[in-house]
């Protein structure tokens, strides 16, 4: 089945952190903060899907202050960090909310990301991904991920559900 058909079933998206929602770097500050960057881009789809049946969920293997105020900043109720066995955790999220898998996008890069990917619909990977990830992906976008890949994840998902343009045309207009 063709990528663009798997996206119309998609009623939730779940995210990794680190090469997905951020460039995979790791930058520390003087007092040994971590400090990481989020792309605005990816943020304002983040925050604008669930208006047309887009929600999202993320887990990430590690538990960074800097994303769990990410999060909460784009509204995403779904958060699970330190996990780097993320397939229960996708399996509770499925119970949770009463959407199949069958019905999830996940968006990953490395091998803590493999076993989700094989459970849900459509199983997305970013350019950067390591090779066995991208050979799991159905579709891999072009942007690497925290440059806007998550962003057109998203645009995906929702032009093949034929949402995109009008949520577009709500911003043309006062």
């Amino acid at each position: 089945m063709s990528a663009e058909r798997l996206a119309r079933d998609v009623r939730l998206m779940v995210l990794d952190v680190d090469g997905v929602l951020t460039d995979g770097g790791l930058y520390y500050d003087e007092s040994g903060c971590v400090l990481k960057r989020f792309n605005v881009q990816d943020g304002l789809a983040i925050k604008i899907a669930p208006q047309v049946g887009i929600e999202f969920a993320v887990i990430t293997g590690l538990d960074s202050p800097a994303v769990r105020k990410r999060v909460t900043e784009l509204g995403i109720k779904h958060y699970h960090p330190g996990h780097l066995r993320k397939a229960p955790i996708l399996r509770r999220i499925s119970e949770e909310t009463g959407i199949p898998l069958a019905h999830m996008a996940y968006v990953g890069d490395d091998w803590v990301d493999a076993a989700p990917m094989s459970l849900v619909g459509l199983p997305i990977a970013v350019p950067n991904a390591r090779p066995e990830i991208l050979k799991l992906a159905i579709w891999t976008t072009g942007a690497r991920g925290g440059h806007g890949a998550v962003r057109e994840a998203i645009d995906f998902v929702l032009r093949a559900q034929g949402k995109l343009e009008d949520m577009w045309q709500g911003w043309l207009s006062e």
